[in-house]
């Protein structure tokens, strides 16, 4: 038996069906509606499934009308089991179909990652939940689900969502991780397995980067360098922009895989197996283009306020800076001091690019933020003088 409720807001008209829309019923629903819709003037029409348990065919022709016969139309708040139904009879495919939440809370919550989009919880022992910041974010949710898979599939070991929730009036993402902690914890946690876990950090990173990718696929790390640049071109001197512009523009378009955000937060271990997570800004590129993202994390963010380092991973700073020059060394699979002194050079340039467009596109506020991008436009500028290309 299934019961229809109705709500008129401006407008919008809903139509809340409860129980079930089957052959048994079908036809007095479809009176009843056409009874609501005629003596309700209206421009939206709403179809709230929040209280359907279950719609047969009968009940899809009764949608399908609607979704002919009125001006805007959408059914919300599905189920899974009535998502299902739609989804199978591929009406999510001719009709807007929403589906229902579960409601997550994550207070009290670990925080065992934070990025530009979004915060990582550990909700329970075998479930993490990546919330993202912008309410609208269900379009990132999706992407980022794909850029998973297609990583996947090429073989980089990374965690899959299964479910999307609401937390809050934000949506979040579910990760079945049993028994898994970050790389920043086991640094944390045993100092004297240090260099095992900077070198699986490494280790791992030079699979991703030896993973070919169809840049079609995802966007390129150096055309956001670029626009990084661009964006800072009114705060920094005109011969500094010029070679920057001039020394990116020469750099070749790899078609490598790049992350974009790596850092022991977003590595973790399960089982003694490595598994990536956070994969929104999957790209592809040049190395020193992800080289720049982890230096900023680990050493440019604290060049003026250690403590940005320290609450971004977790870890002193000290020791943030003590990762990033073992990283380098295994990355580069190589002791030379001078080898890893220009490597470094090139990629803080880079590094500092960024941490200037990050203060100024939130906004400089106060003396500190003008004394991080007066610092950051020294070191550049000192760093530029001792070289003429970003490729290594």
């Amino acid at each position: 038996m299934a019961l229809l409720n109705s709500e008129i807001k401006g407008n919008v008209l809903f139509l809340m069906p409860s129980g079930r829309i089957d052959s048994t019923n079908a036809s007095d629903i479809q009176a009843e509606i056409d009874e609501i819709v005629a003596t309700n003037p209206h421009d939206v029409l709403i179809f709230d499934c929040e209280n359907l348990e279950y719609i047969s065919s009968a009940g899809l022709r009764i949608v399908l009308k609607l979704g002919k016969t009125e001006k805007e139309f959408e059914v919300i708040n599905a189920n899974s089991e009535v998502y299902d139904i739609f989804d199978m009879t591929g009406f999510s495919e001719i009709l807007t179909v929403k589906k229902a939440y579960r409601k997550f809370s994550v207070d009290g919550c670990e925080i065992i990652g934070q990025g530009a989009k979004g915060t990582v919880y550990r909700y329970d022992p075998e479930t993490i939940v990546k919330v993202y910041n912008d309410s609208d974010s269900l379009p990132d949710i999706k992407r980022e689900r794909e850029l998973a898979r297609k990583a996947f599939v090429l073989g980089v070991p990374t965690a899959i969502s299964y479910d999307v929730v609401k937390v809050g009036d934000k949506f979040g993402s579910v990760f079945e991780l049993l028994d898994t902690k970050s790389l920043s914890e086991y640094i944390a946690d045993e100092p004297e397995n240090f260099d095992k876990y900077v070198k699986c950090f490494a280790d791992l990173l030079l699979q991703i980067h030896s993973t070919d990718v169809d840049p079609d696929d995802m966007p390129s790390g150096k055309e956001k360098f670029q626009r990084r640049v661009e964006h800072i071109k009114d705060y920094i001197p005109e011969e500094m922009y010029t070679k920057l512009h001039d020394m990116l523009d020469a750099m070749p378009e790899v078609t490598k895989m790049i992350h974009c955000d790596y850092h022991t937060n977003n590595v973790l271990l399960q089982n003694g197996e490595v598994i990536l997570i956070d994969m929104d800004t999957l790209s592809y590129g040049h190395p020193i283009f992800e080289l720049a993202n982890i230096h900023i994390a680990y050493v440019g963010f604290g060049i003026v306020n250690p403590k940005m380092v320290e609450d971004f991973i977790g870890l002193p700073y000290e020791t943030t800076k003590r990762i990033w020059s073992t990283f380098l060394r295994y990355y580069l699979g190589t002791d030379d001091e001078q080898r890893i002194l220009d490597v470094e050079n090139k990629v803080s340039i880079l590094s500092y690019v960024r941490y200037i467009r990050h203060v100024i596109r939130r906004g400089i506020n106060n003396e500190e933020d003008q004394i991080v991008v007066d610092t950051c436009i020294a070191k550049i500028g000192e760093l530029l003088n001792q070289v003429d290309s970003l490729e290594f």
